[in-house]
């Protein structure tokens, strides 16, 4: 018999509310290594995002994906919608370069490198340059409405906007050359679309970096809910030593010999959630919103410092070292475990295959298309015709001649144009009529071959097709 749990009814009066409501999070400023390392990853991150748009590679943007043209340029290579595979095979490396990462250290791509992360760091920076420091925000924030507060208000939302923006000008100049997009701006001619998609990127960076911060990712981002089957008990991750903190109370600089007053190290200034960017308490253990970004060891190891106490009471370490009291070595020597092994291994043979597939690539794409509207007739001479249609595509940054043959019958010959040219980076629909001598071939469908190369024999394709014999 299941047994249904009686929930008080809430009392006369009293407002019922089905939802907890969300309270705002006030990061507090920290200064320390992983402080250091972290804003060195958002000026990395953001130097290539911004930056890479206006690399020139020749005569042509570095990096463009120019849906339009179905062509996508990275640097010196140019690849066609026939190359999806290697944008499968660099999704495979990246996701799985992401379980590696995750499996020894965490959510180091979380605290780091994420987009979330790093525009709310950005979108941070500028609140706290308007509006100052934790206590400062809160402050202004709790006052009632004066022009101090809105001015300091319209200014930080008049900073992000711009932020937003330039933001989704860039994402957008990734699939239009951004010197056009720019110029076009500047007239106020930009198309429907690209306006579209610079306002959308730009109000979604806006949205989630001002605003939502914290609950992308704990309520949005998936990564949060499936971290805990690539984690395991030796795998690095912050934590808090309780064994060595509690029992946690204050006390006075001057005391030394805490331990004889039954007090841990721990000395509840509650520091390391005033700093935490999701809002949580690292002391009750692993929970899904911590993004591994050490805000709390910094932090916690400063107290230390000041108190004289040994640091590392919030550290990077594992829960088999935190039980078992395993020291640096011991650590380091459970990372080749065999997750680890399996992925690293994985990985590396993807990574590889991937590098040397993209080394020996043909920088020629052919399709093939019998054309339908012709059918197969005989034509002067006694010879029978079957018409097709050749997507020569050039793959290269210089314009090429190309050499059709074609085998695989009897008499076989191409009595079309042998020789095309395909300028630079083009691609080309070529009519190609084959013929063989009537009579030469029995009725029905004959697999033959076209084969495609540059004339000085740099490149060379070969894709099949069919002639057809009438009865």
């Amino acid at each position: 018999m299941k047994v249904i749990p009686i929930v008080p009814a809430p009392a006369e009066g009293e407002p019922q509310s089905l939802y907890e409501s969300q309270k705002k999070v006030y990061p507090r400023t920290v200064q320390g290594l992983f402080a250091r390392w972290r804003w060195g990853f958002v000026f990395l991150t953001q130097l290539v995002f911004y930056g890479l748009p206006w690399l020139q590679w020749g005569e042509r943007q570095a990096v463009l994906f120019d849906l339009g043209a179905r062509r996508f340029y990275l640097f010196g290579w140019v690849l066609y919608p026939q190359d999806f595979i290697y944008l499968t095979g660099l999704l495979v490396v990246s996701a799985l370069s992401l379980f590696l990462f995750t499996a020894v250290a965490g959510r180091l791509w979380c605290g780091f490198a994420c987009p979330q992360t790093v525009y709310t760091e950005m979108f941070l920076w500028i609140e706290r340059k308007v509006e100052g420091e934790r206590h400062e925000r809160m402050k202004l924030d709790g006052a009632p409405f004066s022009l101090e507060k809105l001015v300091k208000k319209w200014f930080k939302h008049l900073l992000w906007i711009g932020l937003a923006l330039w933001t989704g000008f860039t994402f957008v100049g990734y699939f239009t050359p951004i010197v056009e997009l720019g110029m076009e701006f500047l007239q106020t001619r930009m198309s429907s679309w690209e306006v579209f998609w610079v306002f959308f990127y730009g109000f979604a960076t806006y949205g989630n970096a001002g605003f939502m911060r914290e609950q992308v990712c704990k309520y949005m981002c998936p990564y949060a809910r499936f971290q805990s089957a690539m984690l395991d008990r030796d795998t690095l991750i912050v934590s808090y030593d309780a064994k060595r903190g509690e029992p946690r109370g204050s006390r006075p600089r001057s005391l030394a010999d805490f331990r004889s007053k039954g007090l841990g190290a721990c000395i509840d200034c509650s520091l390391c959630v005033q700093v935490c960017p999701t809002g949580i308490d690292i002391r009750k253990g692993l929970q899904l919103e911590c993004i591994g970004c050490a805000a709390c060891v910094d932090v916690c190891d400063g107290v230390m410092e000041k108190m004289k106490y040994e640091p590392g009471l919030i550290r990077f370490t594992t829960q088999n070292a935190l039980e078992k009291g395993y020291g640096r070595d011991g650590i380091l020597a459970r990372v080749l475990r065999p997750r680890v092994i399996v992925y690293t291994l994985i990985l590396g043979a993807i990574a590889v295959g991937l590098a040397i597939s993209l080394a020996m690539r043909t920088p020629l794409k052919v399709d093939v298309v019998r054309d339908r509207a012709a059918l197969a007739r005989i034509v002067p001479g006694g010879r029978l015709e079957n018409v097709y249609r050749l997507q020569v595509m050039n793959a290269t940054e210089r314009t090429q001649r190309y050499r059709i043959r074609a085998e695989g019958l009897a008499g076989l010959a191409v009595a079309s144009d042998t020789e095309i040219e395909v300028p630079a980076a083009q691609s080309r629909w070529v009519p190609v009529r084959l013929q063989i001598p009537y009579g030469s071939a029995a009725a029905g469908s004959h697999a033959i071959h076209f084969d495609i190369g540059t004339v000085d024999g740099d490149a060379h394709v070969r894709e099949k097709s069919v002639f057809l014999v009438p009865r």
